[in-house]
């Protein structure tokens, strides 16, 4: 084991993006695309010219209509505000909603950025489990060229240092620490609102209780396209109209990004099977992008309205809690403006500078609340061969040293698997060893960091056989699954792995892959799965299986490769 241990590199503890993750060149994406039939493509940039005649049309047309005797009768009637019973507001916009939109909206800055940040990894989105190249529906990246060795990783894009966050190529690590980190806070205020909503009343004015509130939203909704502004009275009450925005944006898309987001766990998914059929991650990511994409139209539209019908007694209800029209609640704003700006410029330096601690924050976050997600029950999966994806993505550095070639260019006849450390017997097994042992066979679905998944059929040996050969000792917490090839950025891969979760029904070391020995891409001769977790700890390229009882001195003291040099987590169930 010291042989390996030797071979393994530290890492680095700044960003310096001329090096990033093995001098991953920048790579720019191409203007997003939406899939219209087999071959064919719509450029979204498209939207912009026929949003604007759309627009221009709309407005026309409702400027038109509002002559009409019946269409002026029906606003008449239904002038936008909502007045059922029970649904005035007698004393104003609380102080406390002004607080809870500053923090909604702070929060979600860093949220919007790191989730673009993440969708960057992998640009594309597909509605079934199997990311085949071809069949996503939306993508922002080239197709992916004829070679058969062609990764996953190699189709990331690059995004400007202000719109991603931390802004550079395959940074997807420090990415998901500030998304899931601040998810946790962003959840923590929104419960809080929830239950300031309900204990104080306020919920009538953003829950619909009476159908009368759709006629108002179009009567509204009319008004507005004709550019004939509806009658302000947020003070007292919303309009139909924000009323069911409102009701969308609070009950539906917030949760909506809670419930897809945890579809996209490979721990909940290996769980919840009933679920996770129907929801799969591809459905569930796919979703999660849709609900982005409603919190950005509504926040545009939203800030618009703001901006144009009445700026200063807006943002006095907004941000001050009080009527009229003075200058208070703009000063109000534009204090927390900065703070928003100010927040904005300094988190992707701040980033680059210190990773370890964004690290370090963000699994102080959202660590515990994964952790719980490990522990659950790791039964067999209820796939069919029918179930296989027709593509499973290549990843990884490939590896390239003189003994591996030697090893592959001769079948792997020299191969062998050593396992020790604390263990009471250390053994060295070859492929022929290791295929006399009981034969484990599984169909199971990968999850990778980056997005994609696949279902494959692995065979090999259980982890539970392995630990009953060689009975590792009671002090043994870690089992470390070090490869033959090197990272982007040299040095060993390794990875470590709980050892309760190696006695999971589905933790496994592979030599088969969909009844065929694993081929030099898919990490030949031996590659671990353990389906609890992501795709980047399930180690290709086996070497050697080593019982610790800490990681913190092997390799850069982080759990794994990508953990000392790309700052993921050493457990990672999200």
């Amino acid at each position: 084991m010291r042989s390996y241990r030797t071979h393994l590199t530290t890492g680095e503890d700044t960003v310096d993006p001329a090096t990033w993750a093995g001098s991953v060149p920048q790579a720019h994406g191409i203007a997003p695309r939406l899939r219209t039939g087999r071959g064919s493509w719509f450029n979204l940039l498209w939207l912009l010219p026929l949003g604007l005649v759309i627009l221009i049309s709309a407005v026309a047309a409702a400027q038109g209509l509002r002559h009409v005797p019946a269409v002026r009768h029906f606003i008449e009637h239904y002038p936008g505000r909502v007045t059922s019973a029970g649904l005035t507001r007698t004393g104003g916009l609380p102080a406390w909603t002004g607080v809870q939109h500053f923090l909604n909206l702070f929060l979600m800055l860093f949220i919007v950025r790191a989730g673009l940040q993440i969708f960057a990894d992998h640009p594309r989105l597909y509605w079934t489990r199997h990311s085949t190249p071809g069949r996503e529906w939306f993508r922002a990246q080239k197709p992916v060229p004829a070679d058969p060795l062609w990764t996953a990783k190699k189709g990331s894009i690059s995004l400007p240092g202000q719109v991603g966050l931390p802004g550079i190529r395959h940074s997807i690590g420090l990415a998901r620490w500030w998304h899931l980190g601040v998810n946790v806070l962003w959840v923590l205020n929104g419960l809080v609102f929830y239950a300031l909503l309900f204990a104080t009343g306020q919920w009538r004015m953003v829950v619909p209780t009476s159908w009368v509130v759709f006629p108002h939203a179009v009567s509204a909704l009319l008004q507005y396209m004709s550019l004939d502004w509806p009658a302000e009275t947020a003070w007292v009450g919303y309009n139909g109209l924000q009323q069911i925005a409102y009701f969308i944006t609070v009950f539906v898309a917030a949760p909506a990004a809670l419930v897809t987001g945890l579809g996209m766990s490979p721990a909940l998914s290996t769980r919840f099977k009933r679920i996770s059929k129907v929801l799969s991650i591809q459905a569930a990511r796919s979703l999660h992008f849709l609900v982005l994409v409603w919190f950005v139209l509504f926040t545009i539209v939203h800030v618009s309205l703001v901006f144009t019908t009445g700026l200063l007694r807006n943002l006095n209800h907004v941000y001050a809690a009080r009527a009229g029209g003075d200058w208070t609640g703009f000063y109000v704003f534009l204090a927390s403006m900065m703070v928003v700006l100010a927040g904005w410029i300094t988190a992707t330096p701040f980033t680059l500078r210190h990773p370890r601690t964004v690290q370090r924050l963000g699994h102080a976050l959202i660590g515990p609340v994964q952790h719980l997600f490990e522990h659950v029950d790791s039964s067999p999966g209820e796939y069919t061969e029918k179930d296989i994806s027709p593509y499973f993505w290549h990843n990884g550095q490939y590896p390239d040293s003189p003994e591996y070639r030697k090893l592959f260019e001769s079948d792997f006849a020299g191969y062998q698997l050593q396992i020790g450390g604390l263990v009471d017997n250390p053994v060295a097994l070859d492929l022929r060893h290791l295929r006399a042992m009981p034969y484990h066979e599984q169909i199971t679905q990968h999850f990778c960091i980056q997005g994609w998944s696949g279902v494959a059929k692995w065979g090999g040996v259980s982890m539970r056989t392995i630990l009953d050969l060689v009975e590792p000792r009671p002090e043994a917490r870690w089992v470390v699954f070090y490869s033959l090839g090197d990272g982007p950025d040299k040095g060993l891969y390794y990875d470590a792995h709980p050892i309760e979760q190696m006695s999971h029904r589905l933790t496994m070391l592979a030599y088969d892959m969909n009844g065929e020995p694993l081929s030099y891409g898919h990490g030949a001769p031996l590659r671990l799965r353990n389906e609890v977790q992501l795709g980047f700890k399930q180690v290709k390229w086996i070497g050697g299986i080593e019982f610790v009882a800490d990681f913190a001195d092997i390799g850069g003291g982080h759990g794994g490769y990508n953990q000392d040099h790309e700052f993921f987590g050493y457990r990672q169930p999200l």
